[in-house]
């Protein structure tokens, strides 16, 4: 904006530079010429009482050179024949014959272009016979433009200290119109990377100063919006420590076997994740926050949680199919977060499946990302993108749909994204991209696949 300001202003001035400097140059150089003009018909009305007193070629000869003009080599006198007399010229002629001929019959001054350069003034004079003599001036061009160069150089530095005076007070004017604009976007950008403490100087523009109160008033709302959302987390996760605790003593009193142990490993499990939440609360830190300079095994996450839902898998009669979890795969997510995200999308298959159902989990290394997929042989999603909305998952009775959101956090915080599509066993495919690049963990796939997907539901 600050450069579309000096722009317009470097546009008008020189408009107006050229609209009053060139009209006064040609003045200046009209009135030059006029000047000469008038010079040498001063020069030529001298001669005018010599004529009308004699013609004699001597007397008239002493006159002319007696002359500023003449002395100079630049008058000339055409007398013309007088009863019988031959006709007199004094003085070398520039205009030629033809030119006297005709100032003399039209009885006013006339001018004539002369072919080494300049002009010639012939200036018709009245004898005391009553015959018109013709008094020429020469007017050189140097005389005709003296003085016109350094009015245009004038003209032309004036006009372009106007411009840089100009250029100056729209530089100084647009830096006060962005500089608030600059810091408002400043702001707003350390407050979507989670800098609560960003706020706006209220200055500048009344427009800007009123941007910048109601950004700052947004923040302020933001925060205290977060705070009370730690704070309910916590309160809820504090109210989760009793009925834990109940469970825990119960599944200590189930006495040892394989149900015991996944019951009681259930527990610790939940009792972790509730530490974590109060953790995430307390920090006053979203829960994302601080993923790039975390990472995990995929592969050991994934044989990990597969361990502990094949026993319901096998209560169940479900066939179980693993994939790309035989060697090392390291993705920038920590390991709590990539179980939560395991155990989202297992959950929803044994929620959302009648028993028997098949699923497989498999895992592929694209380079760049690491692909996680989750399918099964149900009866998949109607909607895959209401599924995909927080607190939705495309219509299902007992579910709050955070599951999945969770999923889509984890794979956003890297880069990358979530898809859901149809499956090779005929059911839902949750496809998790966890992205390996840094430019892409810093944003870029991950945000233009959340424009898309923002694009797709506008649509």
């Amino acid at each position: 904006m600050r450069w579309a300001l000096v722009k317009v202003c470097l546009a008008v001035t020189s408009m107006v530079v050229l609209a009053f400097a060139v009209p006064l140059g040609l003045v200046v150089r009209e009135m030059a010429s006029d000047r000469a003009f008038s010079n040498a018909e001063r020069q030529a009305a001298t001669m005018g009482p010599t004529l009308s007193i004699t013609t004699d070629p001597l007397q008239l000869r002493k006159a002319v050179e007696s002359t500023q003009m003449g002395a100079a080599r630049r008058m000339a006198v055409h007398v013309p024949a007088i009863g019988g007399a031959a006709p007199v010229d004094i003085g070398d002629g520039w205009a030629g014959a033809r030119a006297v001929a005709e100032t003399r019959s039209l009885g006013r001054a006339t001018t004539a272009h002369v072919a080494g350069g300049g002009s010639a003034l012939l200036q018709p004079t009245a004898l005391g016979s009553g015959d018109i003599a013709v008094i020429e001036i020469l007017v050189p061009e140097s005389e005709v433009s003296n003085g016109v160069t350094t009015a245009w150089v004038v003209l032309a530095g004036v006009g372009l200290a106007l411009v840089i005076g100009s250029v100056a007070v729209a530089d100084r004017l647009g830096a006060r119109l962005v500089r608030p604009a600059e810091r408002l976007a400043d702001a707003a950008q350390q407050l979507g990377e989670g800098r609560l403490g960003a706020r706006v100087a209220e200055d500048g523009p009344k427009e800007l100063r009123s941007a910048a109160v109601a950004f700052n008033a947004m923040a302020d709302q933001v925060v205290e919006l977060l705070a009370n959302e730690r704070e309910l987390a916590a309160d809820l996760s504090h109210r989760l420590r009793t009925p834990l605790t109940v469970l825990r003593l119960n599944a200590a009193s189930l006495g040892d076997g394989p149900a015991a142990e996944h019951t009681r490993a259930a527990v610790e499990q939940l009792e972790r994740e509730v530490d974590t939440i109060i953790r995430t609360a307390r920090e006053q830190r979203p829960a994302t926050q601080g993923f790039a300079g975390a990472g995990c095994d995929a592969s050991e996450v994934i044989r990990d949680r597969m361990a502990f839902w094949s026993a319901l898998a096998e209560d169940e009669g479900r066939e179980v199919r693993l994939a790309g979890v035989t060697r090392p795969v390291r993705v920038p997510v920590p390991r709590p977060e990539l179980a939560a995200a395991l155990d989202a999308m297992l959950g929803n298959v044994f929620r959302h499946t009648p028993e028997a159902t098949p699923f497989s989990v498999d895992v592929h290394d694209a380079g760049d990302a690491v692909i996680v997929l989750v399918s099964d042989a149900g009866p998949g999603i109607a909607d895959p993108d209401a599924a995909l909305r927080r607190g939705n998952d495309g219509g299902r009775d007992g579910s709050t749909g955070l599951g999945l959101d969770i999923v889509r956090r984890v794979a956003e915080s890297t880069g990358g994204d979530v898809r859901l599509g149809r499956s090779v066993l005929g059911g839902t495919e949750v496809r998790v991209w966890i992205a390996l690049d840094d430019r892409a963990r810093r944003g870029g796939r991950g945000a233009a696949v959340r424009r898309g997907r923002r694009k797709r539901r506008g649509n």
